[in-house]
C-alpha cells in the first residue's frame, strides 16, 4: 500500500482521536441509566427512538474506531497492505439514523448523532479514495507478468 496524500500515519491518528472523543460523547449522552422509568405511550416511544439510535450510532462509532484501528495497525507494521485491504473497510451501506424516531430525541442528541453520520462519511471518503488508488496501481502478479515477459523478450 502505498501512503497517499490522504492516508498517513498522522492523519489517521488524527481521526483516531477524534473518534475516541465522539465514542466518549456517545457514550455519555446515551447512558440509558435513569431514562428507562418512562411511563406514558409517548414517553415510550421516546424511550424505544432513544434505544435503537444509541444501538445504530454506538455501532457507527465501533465500526469507525475498528477501521481507525487497523490503519493504524498497518502504518506501525503489525498488520500487511493485504491484511489491510481484506480486513479494513467500512461498510458503504451503513443506515443512518431514522427521522421520525430522531424526532422523538432531544435536540442535542439528533446533533451528537449527525456529527457520528458526518465522521463516518469522511471515513467512507477517504476509504473510497484510497481503495481507488490502490486499484489503480498494477498488482504484484501483473508486475510479475510484465517482467516476465520483458525477460522472455
Amino acid at each position: 500500500m502505498t501512503h497517499t496524500a490522504n492516508m498517513n500515519p498522522r492523519i489517521i491518528e488524527g481521526l483516531y482521536c477524534e473518534a475516541l472523543v465522539l465514542s466518549d460523547e456517545v457514550r455519555g449522552a446515551f447512558d440509558l441509566s435513569g431514562r428507562l422509568n418512562l411511563v406514558t405511550e409517548i414517553e415510550d416511544m421516546a424511550r424505544v427512538a432513544l434505544s435503537c439510535e444509541a444501538l445504530r450510532t454506538t455501532t457507527r462509532m465501533m465500526h469507525a474506531v475498528a477501521w481507525l484501528l487497523n490503519h493504524r495497525a498497518y502504518f506501525m507494521g503489525e498488520l500487511s497492505a493485504f491484511q489491510l485491504r481484506r480486513y479494513g473497510r467500512l461498510s458503504p451501506d451503513f443506515p443512518t439514523a431514522d427521522p421520525e424516531r430522531a424526532l422523538l430525541l432531544a435536540p442535542n442528541l439528533r446533533d451528537l448523532i449527525a456529527s457520528t453520520e458526518h465522521f463516518y462519511a469522511r471515513l467512507l471518503r477517504l476509504d473510497r479514495s484510497w481503495r481507488e488508488t490502490e486499484r489503480m496501481q498494477p498488482s504484484a502478479i501483473d508486475r510479475l507478468r510484465e517482467r516476465l515477459a520483458q525477460s522472455a523478450a
